[in-house]
């Protein structure tokens, strides 16, 4: 069993902290110099680190040129379309496969508010927020790494 760590709002020293506008947490830790001087230089040059390291180790070739009658014959879009590719290609009516599509976004939207009597931040104590994360994450990744099998073995990712 877990314990549960609420902040007390009827603590004085807390609550003159949130009154100076140092209640970003629970702590009433300020942002200057912690944050903003410390913490953002150092993950933006890692980023820019990683990045740079990326396109120095690994670079993007150019690719044989385009041929107009030549079509290949499995046509596949850039890799971050793959899920929505994959339920257009799965889903037999395709008036179906748009409404599966358009209520992703809908759905999203609508999780702040299903999850907004919620105040805490951690994920551990958003049930519904976390659910839906992974039940998401894990259906994406399923769609995506389908959308590269051929029909037939692309739901089952060939598994079965």
């Amino acid at each position: 069993m877990s314990i549960l760590k609420k902040p007390d709002l009827s603590d004085p020293q807390l609550r003159a902290k949130l009154a100076k506008g140092m209640g970003h947490n629970y702590y009433g830790e300020p942002a200057w110099p912690n944050d903003l001087l410390y913490t953002f230089p150092v993950v933006i040059l890692g980023t820019l680190a990683c990045v740079v390291g990326l396109a120095v180790l690994d670079p993007a070739m150019v690719g044989e040129p385009a041929d107009p009658f030549a079509t290949p014959l499995e046509i596949l879009p850039e890799w971050y379309l793959y899920p929505s590719f994959q339920m257009l290609r799965a889903v037999p009516n395709k008036l179906l496969g748009i409404v599966l599509m358009s209520s992703i976004p809908l759905g999203l939207m609508l999780i702040p508010f299903i999850e907004n009597v919620n105040k805490f931040q951690n994920p551990f104590r958003r049930p519904v927020a976390t659910t839906v994360f992974l039940v998401g994450t894990f259906a994406t990744l399923w769609l995506g790494i389908g959308a590269t099998f051929p029909l037939d073995k692309s739901l089952t990712l060939g598994l079965f």
